[in-house]
């Protein structure tokens, strides 16, 4: 549940702030990690300082040395492509791009810089997710100073949800996660089994093709999938956290639902019965996996085709198709999303205004877009693509020329509201996985499975000095 309250001016810092560690996340934003760049440890020497970098620091050429540089932290694929057709078409600001590692070697660059007081850029990448993470440090500048809430109509109500919290903005969106299903249309044909369309057909068309001979898997439940079965949990009306960012002494944890009891049931039935791999998620096995039939199903982020169409060993003769997620049966259909990025200014920006710009235009224009599409298979959420007829009519060669944006994803992107997230997130995906774990293994069913999460989350921001609220 989000709240209308303002951000206060004066915040009680928690002592999650300086004990959150911010563990490896997969990748969720994009199909992959950036162009070139240099590794930072988060010292202003290495491309952050506020602004104060110089030419020789960046990874990208200055195009106009008189005009005043903000640094950008950012592991976008082909990104460069983008930071030049900012600067040729900018002469009052220039970007100074360094590629500080990929999700949480950035993540962990960026904690470094906060407690230190230095050394972080002026601009950076940031996952949906992780906001919180970092509002809570006050390391990140409220936009809505510097006109952002202009731009509001420009993005889906999603993607502006998920970047806000009450008034405040904390970040502009860049691209994001709606989910689908990916299939092995061949595989499907194969063995005489219709593709699904709601769980409960996908769990009868799971027990079709093992009846049928097929030797794989429907799909894949990765425990460490943290978002993925965050998305999973949501469909079904999960909402585990209440958290204002102008009360940030105060978190409500509901984690233990009868919703996703029924939900996680769902899928360890699945695996009890051999239909479902448990593969750990981004791994090299995986990723063969996901294109040589080991899995007929794909369940997959909008940024998932690119990801997909990366890997190498796919199956000759392979036919994939794109359809939308499975709904549960007699209820309202409820889209999800996995993943997705954002830009924000950082609160040792030298300046701010000129740092929220270039936030705000990075992507703001149709070209910088073509790139993020064609390069670097991205989703938009800026409507002014993601709602071309250009874009809903895009044909792609790997899907047989399916319009996947048009069939598929673009009706997820409208239908998704939002999410509310802990700003101890990394913390809440390392217990998920290691709970769920304990399901996979047999050692505790669904709803042991919850509470225990739930209780461990409560301790959790108990020790860090929260309040915890029904």
């Amino acid at each position: 549940m989000r709240t209308t309250t303002r951000r206060s001016p004066a915040r009680r810092r928690l002592g999650v702030a300086a004990g959150l560690t911010l563990s490896a996340m997969a990748l969720a934003a994009c199909s992959g990690g950036g162009d070139g760049g240099t590794d930072v440890t988060g010292d202003a020497g290495a491309g952050g300082g506020g602004g104060g970098a110089s030419s020789g620091s960046c990874t990208n050429e200055i195009v106009n040395d008189d005009a005043e540089q903000v640094s950008v932290w950012a592991w976008y694929p082909s990104f460069e492509l983008v930071v030049d057709n900012f600067n040729q078409t900018h002469d009052d600001v220039q970007i100074c791009w360094t590629n500080a590692g990929q999700g949480a070697d950035e993540y962990t660059a960026f904690s470094t810089a906060i407690e230190a007081g230095t050394g972080a850029p002026d601009v950076i990448m940031l996952e949906s997710e992780v906001i919180p993470t970092f509002t809570i440090r006050d390391a990140l500048v409220d936009l809505s100073e510097y006109g952002a809430g202009d731009l509001e109509d420009q993005f889906t109500e999603g993607a502006w949800s998920d970047v806000t919290n009450g008034d405040a903005i904390y970040a502009i969106p860049v691209d994001g996660g709606p989910m689908g299903m990916l299939y092995r249309q061949d595989i499907f044909d194969q063995y005489g089994v219709t593709p699904p369309t709601t769980w409960e057909e996908f769990a009868a068309a799971a027990q079709q093709l093992k009846d049928a001979g097929y030797e794989g898997y429907i799909t894949n439940f990765p425990i460490n999938g943290n978002a993925f079965i965050h998305a999973l949990l949501a469909q079904k009306g999960w909402e585990p956290f209440t958290y204002d960012a102008a009360n940030p002494a105060e978190i409500g944890i509901d984690v233990s639902t009868a919703e996703a009891q029924e939900v996680l049931t769902f899928w360890d039935d699945l695996v009890d019965q051999g239909l479902v791999a448990t593969d750990e998620a981004f791994t090299a096995d995986y990723n063969t996996s996901l294109v040589d039939g080991t899995y007929a199903v794909y369940l997959a982020a909008a940024w998932g085709p690119g990801y997909l169409q990366g890997l190498s060993d796919a199956d000759e003769g392979a036919v994939w198709r794109a359809a939308p997620i499975p709904q549960w049966e007699g209820e309202e259909p409820v889209q999800i999303n996995w993943g997705g990025s954002t830009f924000a200014v950082t609160t040792q920006a030298r300046n701010a205004e000129l740092a929220a710009q270039v936030a705000k235009e990075v992507f703001g224009t149709e070209e910088a877009w073509d790139i993020g599409i064609e390069e670097a298979a991205l989703f938009p959420l800026w409507k002014p693509v993601l709602e071309s007829d250009e874009f809903a009519t895009r044909e792609y060669p790997f899907f047989d020329g399916q319009q996947i944006q048009g069939d598929v994803f673009l009706d997820a992107a409208a239908g998704y509201s939002g999410f509310t997230f802990a700003p101890f997130q990394t913390y809440v995906y390392d217990q998920q996985t290691e709970v769920l774990q304990s399901m996979i293994e047999g050692s505790a069913d669904p709803q042991a499975v919850l509470d225990d999460f739930e209780q461990r989350l409560v301790a959790y921001a108990n020790s860090q000095g929260f309040t915890v609220v029904e």
